[in-house]
């Protein structure tokens, strides 16, 4: 398996790890150093990031995962989350970079009204 095979799994298993709530695993997917953009935040480090993504995991009912590249150290991911009620689905997309294999950037894209109150 090459380095951009490699990644792609590492992504793939850091949302699968999320789903299943183990933090564990998904916190050695994440580079210490880990910096973290979506249209509602930005944080560095994976204590924050972890933080974050068990915020998340508390509504998250699934990934649907509908898309997947990988060049270089930077992989894509087009995906589906579903919630409950009111929102349900989110279409999204993350473009990570990868230092050492791990995740060190996430970059989400999302409309984020749906998270506004507006």
């Amino acid at each position: 398996m090459n380095t951009r095979e490699q990644n792609l799994e590492v992504a793939l298993h850091y949302y699968r790890y999320l789903l299943d709530k183990n933090f564990e695993a998904m916190e050695n997917c994440v580079h210490p150093a880990v910096s973290f953009l979506s249209p509602l935040a930005e944080m560095s480090g994976r204590a924050a990031v972890m933080s974050s993504a068990k915020n998340l995991s508390q509504t998250l009912q699934d990934i649907e995962i509908r898309a997947k590249f990988a060049m270089d150290n930077r992989i894509m991911l087009a995906y589906d989350f579903i919630f409950p009620e009111p929102i349900l689905k989110l279409r999204a997309a993350v473009l990570m970079e990868f230092k050492d294999q791990l995740i060190a950037k996430i970059e989400l894209f999302f409309d984020g009204r749906p998270f506004s109150g507006k």
